[in-house]
Order: C-alpha cells, then structure tokens, then sequence
C-alpha cells in the first residue's frame, strides 16, 4: 500500500463522493447548456421565416440582416479568436436581436412561423435519418472497394518478385 492511501477510510469516500457530485453538476450544467443552444437554434429558425414572411415590417428585416451581418463579419468588437469572450458579443447581438424583433412583429405572423419551423423540423429529422444511412452505406461500400483494390494492388506486387 502507498503512502497517503486510506482504504475503507471516510476520508477515501468523502473524496470520491465530492468527485462524483462534480461530474453529475457538471453534467447537468452542460445539459442546460446544450437545451439552451437547441432553443437559441429553435428560434433562429422561426426568425428566418419571419425573414421571408410578407407581413414582417421592413425594420424588423433590417434588425435581422444587421444581427446577421455583424455575426458573420469578419470585423466585430471583440474579435472572436478570443477565448470565451471573442463570442460572448455575438451571443449579447444574437440575443438582442432576437427580442427586438419579437418585439416588432406581430403574434400571428410570429405564431405561423413558429408552425413553419415546427414543420421544417419534423421534415428535417426525417430527411436526417435517410441522409444518415445513405452516407453510412456509402462510407461502408467505400472501405469495402479500398480494402479490395489495396489487396489486389499487394498481391499483384507479390507475384511480381
């Protein structure tokens, strides 16, 4: 036994127990973390059909193409190199505009174009699954003809000396 070892010892379980309640937080912090990109991706989304709705007013269209141009500029505030922060000025634009222009269309046309990507996402996930499997089929059937041409290329070159 190592020196500073402690089996069956309260001091061992307390340890692993601390250990153990970490990683469940810090799982859980990721979970919301990830539920709230999904919701951030959600909404962008149904902002892309409010877009090309034809009942959104001209300066919410404007309050969405300036969101979307700062976010894919190559000229920012904070340079998005930056660690951490670099983003934290996109996701403060993305999220302002986000309430601005649900402040300035109107709840029907806000409501339609939640269905649409309601809609578009069920569409998505049906048409990712058959994406799925072709490119697993096409990657598998790939390998399958390397793995042949590359041993017919060996043997042919065995015979050869």
């Amino acid at each position: 036994m190592l020196e500073g070892e402690f089996p069956n010892s309260a001091i061992s379980e307390a340890s692993s127990l601390r250990c153990l309640t970490m990683t469940r937080r810090f799982q859980a912090l990721i979970a919301s973390w990830a539920r709230r990109a999904q919701k951030l991706q959600k909404e962008a989304h149904v902002f892309y059909f409010a877009f090309k709705h034809p009942r959104t007013p001209w300066y919410a269209k404007l309050i969405a193409a300036c969101a979307a141009f700062y976010l894919l500029s190559p000229i920012q505030i904070i340079p998005s190199f930056v660690p951490v922060i670099g983003f934290m000025d996109d996701l403060v634009v993305l999220v302002l505009g986000f309430k601005l222009i649900r402040k300035t269309i109107s709840p029907e046309a806000l409501k339609e174009c939640r269905e649409r990507a309601e809609a578009a996402e069920v569409m998505r996930k049906a048409n990712s699954s058959i994406t799925e499997a072709v490119v697993s089929i096409t990657v598998a059937a790939l390998w399958l003809i390397s793995g042949i041409v590359g041993s017919l290329l060996i043997a042919s070159y065995l015979r050869r000396r």
